[in-house]
């Protein structure tokens, strides 16, 4: 019921890459995307993913591009994974606030180090 204040915001987006591979276990290569579509699918099926990454590709979120915030300021965190299910952790802290399904008319948990995201959904932390 009471107006939320922060510094600023931090979009985690987890990302799954599912790509094929031969009987040898070397990524398959294709003509174009139309070709790859039923050996991509049949990967997906698995919903085991040959890749996971933060933000589109390795290294995202490190070196230059890591997610800074000075002591004192308050951060909004918001994370999301397209497929499955994912479980954000602050190391050494922890979000007052927690929005897991992402709904901010929603009541949230309180003080949480970890909490649960669900696939094709968003969670924010405050």
């Amino acid at each position: 019921g009471k107006p939320v204040r922060y510094d600023k915001v931090f979009y985690i987006g987890e990302n799954d890459f599912y790509i094929p591979k031969d009987a040898d276990g070397e990524y398959l290569r294709f003509e174009d995307v139309g070709s790859s579509y039923s050996d991509t699918v049949a990967v997906m099926n698995g919903l085991i993913p040959t890749h996971v990454v933060f933000n589109g590709k390795v290294g995202a979120l490190t070196g230059d591009n890591a997610l800074k915030a000075r002591v004192g300021e308050t951060v909004l965190i918001v994370h999301s994974q397209a497929n499955r299910d994912t479980r954000p952790h602050l190391i050494g802290g922890h979000g007052d606030l927690v929005w897991e399904t992402g709904k901010f008319n929603n009541p949230p948990e309180r003080d949480l180090e970890t909490w649960f995201i669900r696939g094709g959904s968003a969670g924010s932390a405050l």
